[in-house]
């Protein structure tokens, strides 16, 4: 990314905004249930629900904005599976199921597997290999062997500056802050993981210290963009950007 940029993004909110567009939700030990795009996933106690910033990832995918057919596409923080689900829908080669909880990816395969029917069928009809499904119960990529190759990769991270509760199960899905992002461009430049000219997709609003993640993604030697901002109205601007690992 180029510093100009870096220097152009805005710091982060104020703490009581951070935290007042952040509530703490009261449901988050309980089962609940979530439909997009007329796919309904279940959702056990503890796996993330997703929200707004979320479902632009997931209609990117649905898009081929972000394309992953016939890609290795891993979901970053894949909570209950909605982006894998998109991912073989639209005939991923692989779909790389990680996140660091446990339930999230049991809960991912147990989607996947009942709205996709298993190794999903891609929507094109001229593709008949099936998307091979891959979870990993992992801390960012540390539990990926060093023969994985992917050539996307989103994640949206728990990367809010603020401490929005004490319960480690609204840290682990909200508020880790910029240190989750740290570690994840660190071991994607450690990692020989991304294939020559993989994709990586970062999602994050200015609820995060936003220089702070962009500047860590440029002195860990990747390149990027705003692939695109959105302006909620309430103060919050979210960037989706695409990053690649300079050659």
């Amino acid at each position: 990314m180029d510093r100009s940029l870096v220097d152009e993004l805005p710091p982060p909110l104020p703490a009581e905004q951070i935290l007042a567009v952040n509530p703490p939700r009261n449901d988050l030990h309980t089962t609940r249930s979530y439909t997009w795009n007329g796919w309904d996933f279940d959702v056990p106690p503890g796996v993330f629900l997703p929200g707004g910033t979320s479902r632009m990832i997931h209609q990117r995918i649905l898009d081929d904005d972000i394309d992953v057919r016939g890609r290795r596409y891993a979901a970053m923080g894949v909570g209950l599976g909605v982006e894998a689900v998109a991912a073989g829908a639209r005939g991923a080669a692989e779909v790389h199921a990680i996140d660091v909880h446990a339930p999230s990816v049991e809960a991912a395969v147990r989607n996947f597997d009942r709205l996709l029917g298993g190794d999903a069928a891609p929507e094109e009809p001229d593709r008949r290999t099936p998307t091979r499904l891959v979870p990993w119960v992992s801390d960012v990529f540390a539990g990926l062997p060093d023969h994985t190759r992917l050539d996307v990769v989103t994640f949206n991270p728990p990367a809010v500056s603020q401490s929005t509760s004490t319960d480690p199960d609204v840290v682990r899905n909200v508020c880790v802050g910029a240190p989750i992002t740290a570690a994840f461009f660190t071991q994607l430049r450690e990692r020989p993981l991304l294939a020559p000219g993989a994709d990586v997709y970062l999602i994050v609003s200015n609820t995060a210290d936003l220089r702070r993640i962009a500047a860590h993604a440029e002195d860990s030697g990747f390149t990027g963009a705003v692939h695109h901002r959105h302006d909620w109205g309430d103060g919050v601007l979210t960037y989706l950007f695409r990053f690649q690992k300079a050659a």
